[in-house]
């Protein structure tokens, strides 16, 4: 609603009509020249014939970055073009194996390439915020792994930015695109197990990561947990209002000393929904038996539950023993590469066909929403309402956002925002948004008076 988002900017004449420069992206003497940035401009075909290929970029080549490359090489009408890594020879193994022309150390050498449409952010946490506003300062379009960034006010500028360049973002929630949590979600749709009462997942590691790891992570519920979290509002359908959750150490003592939740090894949340429905997440870091990841949803009319995924269906069945004949798998990277390769699939779609983005930045903006209210919940040891995370926000601008943190006053003309589906008020309609409703930035200045 544009007066919400109108009271919301009150003090703000004109908004910022492009993202911030990316000048600390600024280029290395050593790096190749490329022609001056353009905006990105997909080939859309109206007829029968393919369209021209979706052209790509991917950022990172660690492990994450590779499994993306390998669903870009499966995803139809879409062609990566350029690799990067800090390490350079880990883009020239990955540009050598997937068969990608160019490949640099420099992030930047992607994001200005005038040839490539859109990006893959595949870099640490730590880096996502500042590479996706410098993809929307050039006309990229951004494929984003979550979180978008470590910090929420970050989190809501990197969004705007794309907004208001008028680029689809897509955060890497990858479970939304599994088989298996697709119809269970597709059950609750078509009331097979009629209204939902009770939603529980849960998430259980072969073994628990290294100490360096844990340290400085953010601790369970941000690195771990949030994904659980997004999927209950995945298959809730609604936004969530409030969550108790709790931690302890079982597996890995040595991660005792750590402070906060990342001193935890085990944790366990209750999200309450409208309508009475209640959400249940149990997370691990070990698992003696592979890679647990179960969903169930029980409704009035029965209940869906899902199984864990393994390398094969073979089964033995002997006099002291009868099931499968191997464990689950031991790997997120094997136990969704499929949801990896129809979520890649999925990005390029709305790319090449100008659709919706399946997966947008607010769905990103709430997982982290979620997993910072557990986390003080957890400290607090008690309900946290997700009003409370996301009233600290505020916006001077759509790109210029900070937190106002234990603060009683507020700067003037500011609301602070009291529920998940107020989110609109300091979030700007992303491109899909604008099109139906019509230009945010034209809206604005009709408001306040002001011609192009």
């Amino acid at each position: 609603n544009i007066i919400k988002v109108m009271a919301r900017f009150s003090s703000v004449l004109v908004c910022l009509l492009a993202a911030k420069s990316a000048s600390a992206f600024a280029p290395p003497s050593s790096r190749l020249t490329h022609d001056v940035a353009r905006p990105s401009a997909l080939q859309m075909s109206t007829d029968s014939e393919a369209k021209e290929p979706v052209k790509v970029g991917v950022i990172g080549c660690g492990r994450i970055g590779i499994v993306h490359l390998g669903a870009i090489n499966k995803a139809p009408g879409v062609r990566p073009i350029v690799v990067s890594n800090p390490t350079v020879s880990k883009a020239e193994n990955a540009a050598k194996t997937f068969g990608v022309p160019k490949f640099t150390s420099d992030a930047m050498e992607v994001i200005e390439d005038p040839e490539v449409d859109a990006v893959w952010i595949c870099s640490p946490s730590q880096f996502h915020a500042d590479q996706i506003k410098a993809c929307a300062a050039n006309g990229k379009h951004v494929f984003c792994e979550k979180p978008i960034a470590t910090d929420l006010a970050e989190t809501v500028e990197a969004i705007n930015a794309c907004n208001e360049a008028g680029v689809k973002l897509m955060i890497g929630l990858q479970r939304r695109f599994d088989p298996n949590f697709l119809r269970v979600k597709k059950a609750i749709e078509d009331k097979e197990v009629g209204d939902p009462i009770i939603i529980k997942t849960c998430s259980r590691d072969p073994s628990p990561p290294p100490y360096e790891y844990v340290k400085g992570g953010g601790g369970i519920f941000n690195d771990m947990a949030v994904h659980d979290l997004d999927m209950t509002r995945f298959l809730a359908g609604e936004d969530p209002i409030e969550i108790l959750a709790v931690g302890s150490c079982h597996i890995d003592k040595s991660i005792e000393d750590l402070p906060g939740s990342e001193a935890f090894d085990t944790a366990t949340c209750i999200v309450r929904y409208p309508n009475g429905v209640n959400a249940m997440v149990d997370v691990c870091r070990q698992s003696s038996y592979g890679y647990d990841q179960r969903a169930e949803v029980l409704g009035n009319k029965g209940m869906i539950a899902t199984d864990n995924v393994y390398p094969n269906t073979a089964k033995i069945f002997r006099n002291d023993f009868t099931g499968n004949a191997d464990m689950p798998f031991d790997f997120f990277l094997s136990r969704y590469f499929e949801a990896y390769v129809t979520e890649t699939e999925a990005f390029c779609e709305s790319l090449v066909n100008d659709s919706e983005v399946p997966c947008t930045g607010v769905d990103g903006l709430i997982a982290l929403v979620m997993s910072l209210a557990a986390d003080k919940s957890a400290a607090e040891n008690r309900w946290v309402k997700f009003s409370e995370i996301i009233e600290q926000v505020y916006c001077a601008s759509p790109t210029e956002c900070s937190l106002l943190v234990d603060s009683e006053v507020f700067p003037e003309g500011f609301k602070p925002v009291k529920t998940l589906s107020e989110m609109g008020t300091i979030v700007v309609p992303d491109v899909d948004a604008q099109k139906k409703e019509g230009s945010f930035m034209g809206k604005f200045k009709g408001m306040v008076g002001l011609k192009d």
